[in-house]
């Protein structure tokens, strides 16, 4: 079986020669159990070989020195089954905030303007509007009980491609959850970070290297797949961050020693490029991004990442590409795909230096 495109483009390149084809039974359907007995490939730009182990063992293969930075963003039951006057249902999935106390939702089917859903007979939303593919929602109750009204009544919004998960929504909201999880906001968890537990980050530090934090809310922008508006624009779905200022005092101090900067995940990648500016200096410290890192860019704060295996075509792995090289990225998937790694959000991962 071909399962790559391995010609290089030597124009730009798009999503199509980011396709490949995937046995299923490699998309992992559960979390690795312990979180560091997941698989890691380790790859570096400058040598052909790759390594084979898990990540267990990472802190052997991570520079002297280097910083891990990870997302502390927290997932949050974010999908609702609600009620339409009708007596049909309708599923919600909660976005982010909108302006005026109002919030995104995307659904799965057509709503109509002036509609009321509810839920147990007590109506909590009314649609009030649309904007292309989000729904606009009027709660009908303060904004500081959305939170509360989620962890209730919602249920965790597992990707698509995982369609036989035996975990249960109590399970789910324990293991589809980095263990340092702190700030509420995402829709999906930042998948590279599911597989370091507590004594993993133990035993990094105690190797001589350190870790920080920083936010980035995951957006359901994630999963879609790439637009041809994206494509033209260079602009991807908006996702909101933050870094601490100590965060970045200590980052840009580790940044001019020359300490390796590795990034946990894609969406600590898009936190920090965003936040650098051309000094290589984190300055812009809290906003929204839409960067679309993809063939020709040039990395302007971080020096590593750790990633999970993505679907084909998507913006995430166009990222890595940018990073280790096109023609590099294609043979290690097919390495990954003869060496039965497990693939996507439960799935293995990779650490690129």
């Amino acid at each position: 079986m071909q399962f790559f495109r391995l010609e290089f483009a030597a124009m730009s390149l798009s999503p199509a020669d980011f396709d490949y084809q995937l046995p299923a039974e490699l998309i992992a359907q559960s979390p690795a159990s312990p979180r560091e007995s997941a698989r890691l490939l380790v790859a570096a730009r400058s040598k052909d070989a790759m390594s084979d182990d898990t990540f267990a063992h990472i802190d052997q293969y991570l520079p002297k020195n280097a910083v891990l930075v990870l997302n502390e963003t927290k997932v949050i039951p974010a999908r609702m089954h609600l009620v339409r006057p009708t007596g049909g249902k309708v599923e919600i999935l909660y976005l982010r905030p909108g302006d005026y106390g109002t919030i995104r939702v995307l659904a799965n089917r057509k709503l109509h303007d002036h509609e009321p859903l509810s839920f147990d007979g007590e109506i909590l939303f009314n649609v009030i509007g649309r904007d292309e593919k989000e729904w606009i929602l009027q709660p009908l109750f303060a904004p500081a009980l959305l939170l509360p009204l989620l962890d209730k009544i919602g249920q965790t919004p597992i990707p698509p491609y995982i369609k036989h998960c035996p975990l249960n929504e109590q399970e789910l909201r324990r293991e589809y959850q980095t263990t340092f999880a702190k700030e509420e906001g995402s829709a999906a968890a930042p998948t590279a970070s599911l597989h370091f537990s507590g004594q993993l980050l133990k035993q990094i530090e105690a190797s001589g290297r350190s870790l920080a934090r920083v936010t980035l809310h995951v957006g359901l922008g994630t999963f879609a797949p790439l637009t041809d508006a994206q494509i033209t624009s260079g602009k991807l779905h908006h996702e909101s961050y933050h870094i601490a200022p100590s965060t970045a005092a200590f980052l840009n101090q580790a940044k001019a020693d020359g300490r390796s900067i590795i990034a946990v995940g894609t969406t600590v990648v898009r936190t920090l490029e965003s936040a650098a500016n051309e000094n290589q200096e984190l300055a812009t410290l809290t906003g929204s991004t839409d960067l679309f890192i993809r063939d020709g860019y040039s990395f302007k704060f971080i020096d590593g990442i750790i990633t999970n295996f993505h679907v084909p075509k998507s913006s995430l792995l166009m990222l890595v590409a940018a990073f280790i090289g096109h023609e590099k990225l294609m043979k290690i998937y097919h390495h990954a795909i003869e060496q039965r790694y497990r693939f996507f959000s439960f799935g293995d991962g990779m650490l690129l230096l």
